[in-house]
């Protein structure tokens, strides 16, 4: 006798469509591109094969490329040409990002622009925000004095047009001050995609050489987030929920899927960025034959979106967008 309950009559290959949990869309996916103030033409990105760093008068060009493929956000990262220890590039009103959403916004009006708000790619010392001494006796990111900084970046952004403003800095009370700072200069509509849960992780190599965000000394694990940490992690995203955000945010995606699930619990619209250290990875396998890509990249995005995310900021949204019918 056998079992009433067979698994797999739901897995024939006419059933299975009808019955699928869960559907990636195009409008799931953000386009990462980096905007480099100090070329003429695409440079390509070593570690991340496919990636490139766009000058800012072809800006608006690589924008309309992925609004014909079907991508209706993109994610900005500047590279200037000047950088200082109070990050002075990263606010100016002729700045790199400044001047790539501008172009963007008048070519592609319906694109949605997110602009990355941080200090790291601006810093001389390659850290998110002001530097001084710590109890400890060392260097450390100064919360309160960066918070004003980010404010600074957050409405210059605002200003030039964008769409979100996306705090990756893990400072505390980021959410808070900036969004203060938006409505006092009026700019009530634009929302806040807090970087909220964001992982001191070691899969954000290959980003450091595309936006030339390497620091000088130290790390940056006295902000961002402990990978061995899930308590504290559902916290901070739940603060930044607390404190106005729009949009939470987990960062890897991939190993934090536990996190991401129970984040998009808050209620919140969740993001998850599926980090370069990922994209080189499944790169690298698929160069050497060891995987298919487009069958691995599918499988990755699906499984982030079973896990609650409701956009993923990915370097495969190009592809992956032309893959999906």
């Amino acid at each position: 006798m056998f079992l009433q309950r067979r698994m797999r009559r739901v897995r024939s290959r006419t059933i299975q469509p009808l019955l699928c949990e869960t559907t990636l869309t195009r409008n799931d996916l953000v386009a990462p591109l980096f905007v480099d103030e100090t070329t003429a033409t695409e440079k390509p990105i070593v570690s991340m094969p496919g990636q490139f760093r766009y000058p800012v008068d072809g800006i608006a060009g690589i924008a309309g490329k992925m609004w014909d493929r079907g991508i209706k956000a993109v994610l900005l990262f500047g590279i200037p040409a000047h950088k200082d220890e109070a990050a002075t590039s990263a606010y100016d009103p002729e700045g790199v990002v400044q001047q790539a959403v501008r172009r963007i916004k008048a070519a592609y009006p319906g694109m949605v622009v997110i602009t990355d708000v941080c200090a790291c790619e601006y810093t001389s010392h390659g850290h998110c925000g002001i530097v001084g001494g710590n109890r400890c006796g060392g260097k450390d990111l100064l919360n309160d004095e960066s918070l004003l900084l980010m404010n600074r970046i957050a409405a210059s952004h605002a200003e030039a047009g964008a769409d979100i403003v996306a705090p990756s800095c893990m400072l505390d009370g980021m959410v808070r001050s900036i969004r203060m700072a938006l409505d006092d200069e009026g700019y009530e509509d634009v929302l806040i995609m807090s970087y909220s849960t964001k992982f001191s992780s070691a899969l954000y190599g290959p980003f450091r050489e595309a936006a030339e965000s390497g620091y000088s000394f130290g790390d940056r694990s006295t902000y961002q987030m402990n990978p061995a940490n899930g308590r504290e992690a559902y916290l901070e995203s739940r603060l930044d929920m607390e404190e106005g955000a729009d949009i939470l945010m987990v960062k890897p995606a991939g190993p934090y899927l536990d996190v991401l699930a129970e984040i998009a619990t808050l209620g919140l619209p969740v993001a998850a960025y599926q980090v370069s250290g990922e994209y080189a990875m499944i790169k690298a396998a698929a160069e050497r034959g060891w995987i298919d890509e487009k069958a691995t990249v599918l499988e990755s995005l699906t499984c982030i979106k079973r896990a609650g995310a409701d956009l993923i900021i990915t370097y495969f949204a190009c592809d992956a967008c032309g893959w999906l019918k």
